[in-house]
């Protein structure tokens, strides 16, 4: 299926190069002088690398149509994590360099949406924030505010994350899995 560089939109996917790449940010240019052209920040859906490139205004693109089913994670061994179809209960196995740094956001038992491009698994979209215990930071100093600062913590699935001052260990953080960012206590 074709699509116009016109028609970009943030969350498109497109195939170029053998890969398939979706839409991150988009920004219709119309200099003064010369043709207009479409710039774009892509991310590879199998590597998740970013890349910025620019199209000619209405040059062609093969669209990459992908299909989402909804998954439950259920374990990782030995670099691979296991899913499941939450309708057939077929077992998708992925590698951790499929998943890329997604890996720091799976929790046992959540569910997800694992997509597929002509039949063959190309990766996991997650939800947009995550709910994960801090396992080790740095202890809270008397007088600390939520103006204060930031340290460093480590979450149960290995991800850093800067939290505010007054976070201790043992506490539940939602952080969004695009950014990598602290939201707040959960």
């Amino acid at each position: 299926m074709s699509i116009s560089s016109n028609d970009l939109r943030t969350g498109i996917t497109i195939e170029l190069d053998g890969e398939i790449w979706s839409v991150v940010e988009f920004m219709h240019v119309k200099p003064g002088k010369g043709s207009a052209f479409v710039r774009t920040r892509l991310r590879n859906i199998r590597t998740g690398n970013v890349r910025d490139m620019t199209f000619r205004a209405g040059e062609k693109l093969t669209r990459a149509i992908l299909d989402t089913r909804l998954v439950q994670y259920l374990y990782e061994s030995d670099g691979l994590y296991t899913f499941m179809d939450q309708e057939t209960y077929d077992q998708y196995t992925l590698g951790r360099d499929q998943l890329g740094d997604d890996v720091l956001y799976l929790k046992e038992g959540m569910e997800l949406h694992v997509r597929f491009y002509q039949g063959k698994v190309v990766g996991v979209e997650l939800p947009n924030s995550v709910v994960l215990e801090i396992v080790d930071t740095e202890p809270g100093v008397r007088g600390d505010t939520a103006a204060g600062g930031t340290k460093p913590a480590r979450l149960e699935t290995g991800l850093v994350v800067q939290v505010p001052l007054f976070v201790e260990a043992g506490e539940k953080v939602e952080v969004d899995t695009r950014t990598g960012q602290y939201l707040g206590r959960a």
